[in-house]
Formats: C-alpha cells, sequence, structure tokens
C-alpha cells in the first residue's frame, strides 16, 4: 500500500463504526418497520407502523449520516490534513 492514508480508512475503530450503523439501519429499516404494524398506538393521527415507515426511517438515516460525520471528524489524526491541498486533484 502506497498511499498512507488507505491504512487509516480500515482503522478497526472506523470498521467497528461502519458496523455498528449499519446495524442501526438494518434494525429501523427492517426491524421496527417489520414489527411497527403490531403496535396499537398513534403518532398524531396516524398509526405507529405508518409514521415509522413514513417519517421515521427518513429522520434515522439522517441521524445515522450526521453521527458518522461527527464520529469520522473526531477519529480521524489530528496531524493529517482534512481538506485537499492544491496538488491534490
Amino acid at each position: 500500500m502506497a498511499d498512507p492514508s488507505a491504512q487509516e480508512k480500515h482503522h478497526p475503530r472506523v470498521l467497528a463504526l461502519k458496523a455498528g450503523l449499519l446495524l442501526v439501519w438494518f434494525l429501523v429499516s427492517f426491524v421496527f418497520c417489520f414489527f411497527a404494524r403490531d403496535l396499537q398506538f398513534s403518532v398524531g393521527n396516524w398509526p405507529f407502523g405508518y409514521w415509522m415507515a413514513a417519517q421515521g426511517t427518513v429522520l434515522a438515516f439522517i441521524a445515522i449520516v450526521a453521527f458518522y460525520a461527527w464520529a469520522m471528524t473526531r477519529l480521524e489524526p489530528e496531524d493529517s490534513p482534512t481538506a485537499p491541498g492544491p496538488h491534490d486533484a
């Protein structure tokens, strides 16, 4: 591997973060939506299953992306540049 940044992309903490967020995505997308129809309460005027499929998953995806961006800024080394330089094209 000639690229030194290639190794930090596969750091175990980064892989664990990705695995954890993929698990959350799977739970929200498939498990919660599948079992939400069995819950008998409403959010606003809509049943919880409809609300989870229509609104809740979208909000969860936005939260996952925001958390990933926040976590990756904390995990990157402080001495590495965050923005590409003029020679990076």
